[in-house]
């Protein structure tokens, strides 16, 4: 008897552990979602039609080429204008973002200033990276709070701080807005607004760019 239930257990024992063996052996079945979206061609998956240009870029993409570029700066509030002409800016795509690079037409090996612009179409909103060279500003970065309208652009950057006027750096730190605006096709400018954080100044125009194709 005690025989005859050992071998019963034993037949049991193996019969569930022979199922459970075939039962972790099947597959998966993959949840709706990703079925479908294994049978998805690529070009309809997110991440692909995303990374494409999309409309912002695209016409943000008619503006490659060579502009010259005029810059008046305003040091402070009120003060004279100083105009520096002779400035060349090279713009081109690279994947989704226009790189201009600034240099003087008196030494065009010498770059004075590259900056990137894409409109990123997961979040929306546009980006901006500027690489300035004549200032000890650090890599700088903005973006704006959403589309925007037309073909203008306003985006807002990080605090930053600027050296300051005298022998010793004084690290003033300082808020920056930035306009893209569009005149005409051959025609734009940029527009610099500075805020220092000094608990006295308010925003005032710094540094104006005005572009004509070439």
């Amino acid at each position: 008897m005690l025989e005859r239930r050992a071998l019963t257990i034993t037949a049991g024992s193996i019969l569930l552990a022979l199922l459970s063996a075939c039962q972790q052996s099947q597959p998966t079945q993959p949840t709706q979602a990703a079925q479908k979206a294994q049978q998805a061609p690529s070009s309809e998956l997110a991440a692909v039609r995303l990374n494409e240009l999309g409309p912002e870029n695209e016409a943000m993409a008619r503006s490659v080429g060579q502009w010259d570029v005029t810059e008046t700066v305003w040091d402070t509030p009120g003060a004279a204008p100083q105009v520096i002409k002779g400035l060349v800016a090279e713009r081109r795509m690279v994947g989704q973002m226009l790189q201009e690079t600034l240099r003087s037409a008196s030494d065009p090996n010498k770059i004075l200033r590259m900056d990137y612009l894409s409109f990123n179409r997961v979040e929306r909103r546009w980006e901006y990276v500027s690489l300035e060279m004549r200032a000890p500003v650090g890599i700088m970065t903005a973006q704006s709070y959403g589309r925007d309208k037309d073909e203008n652009i306003e985006i807002v950057f990080q605090p930053f701080a600027i050296a300051g006027p005298g022998r010793n750096a004084t690290g003033q730190m300082l808020r920056m807005r930035q306009q893209f605006i569009a005149e005409g096709p051959d025609s734009q400018r940029k527009d610099q607004y500075f805020t220092l954080a000094d608990g006295v100044n308010d925003e005032w125009l710094a540094h104006q760019y005005l572009y004509a194709r070439r």
